[in-house]
């Protein structure tokens, strides 16, 4: 098969990088290592050494390749362009210098959206001109990552921002041209925002090149939309489970990979509190084997 797995530092409750409770890096690295795996994303641009030299030894050492990053910043906001920009910059240098190739766009969280996670019905919805605006800066982005850094930019939905529901998704799909901006599908995400998956892929399998995998605990998900549970929260409940234990149909997300010849890297991102997951090495070993069990090698 030429699916690779590889995973994230999310999976070990590293979302920002000056959070005093991430894990030590190259822990990260070791653990991902020992868990079986040859491939492992940047995290959040700051986490690991920007420094090449540093890094590139680390993932030596370790066997490790660099997948790629993501850029999770307030794209929804034009007072905070200066900042987007600067995670952008750094992350595409980044990618450059170790070779990797996928750049992911996540439009960060928004407290105008927060509380609307998995609530599709009543999430607030940008105006035209907002929208317009909002996806410009998002293509900008991309544009740079493409035409300056030779990356391959993706989109990706994400809860609790205004790219989260499946209609907002289809609208950018529709007005961005393929060429500019790919798709980085996220299984989860896809979970929590009330779509399923599978069908939304297989419309759109021209056009994906990366996936996270990623799945959602059915009972905490529906407890946390009811009580309007803030992300960082539901991560702490427990609402990105072990893959083996979620809703999403991974035997058919391989089936459909496979019948439509993907390759190249699919990457575990399973999102946690970095205090409170009790074991996430283990938790990268099970998912691993799981995946391993029904057919990815």
């Amino acid at each position: 098969m030429s699916i690779l797995i590889g995973n994230a530092p999310c999976s070990w409750g590293v979302e920002f990088a000056d959070d005093p409770r991430n894990p030590g890096w190259r822990d990260v690295l070791r653990d991902c290592a020992e868990s079986g795996y040859k491939g492992i994303e940047l995290g959040p641009v700051g986490f690991m050494p920007e420094d090449p030299v540093e890094l590139g030894e680390a993932l030596d050492e370790y066997g490790l390749t660099l997948i790629g990053g993501v850029v999770f910043r307030p794209f929804h906001d034009a007072g905070k362009w200066d900042e987007v920009m600067d995670g952008a910059v750094r992350t595409c240098k980044a990618l450059k210098a170790h070779g990797a190739k996928h750049f992911v766009l996540i439009d960060s969280i928004s407290p105008r959206r927060a509380p609307t996670a998995g609530r599709a019905f009543e999430a607030e919805q940008m105006d035209d001109a907002e929208w317009a605006a909002y996806r410009d800066r998002l293509v900008t982005v991309a544009r740079m990552g493409a035409e300056e850094y030779g990356l391959v930019p993706e989109l990706h939905p994400h809860a609790g921002g205004f790219m989260d529901f499946e209609p907002e998704v289809e609208r950018f799909l529709s007005e961005v041209d393929a060429d500019t901006v790919k798709l980085c599908i996220d299984t989860g995400h896809c979970t929590y925002a009330g779509f399923d998956p599978v069908a939304f892929m297989k419309r759109h399998m021209d056009r994906i090149t990366y996936v996270h995998f990623k799945s959602t605990d059915a009972a905490v998900k529906a407890r946390c939309i009811e009580n309007r549970t803030g992300f960082y929260d539901a991560c702490g409940q427990g609402i990105f489970c072990n893959l083996s234990d979620g809703e999403v149909d991974f035997p058919a997300v391989r089936d459909l990979l496979l019948s439509s010849g993907y390759e190249g890297w699919c990457t575990i991102e399973q999102d946690c509190d970095p205090t409170l997951d009790p074991d996430p090495l283990d938790d990268a070993k099970k998912n691993r084997e799981y995946l391993e069990s029904i057919g990815f090698v």
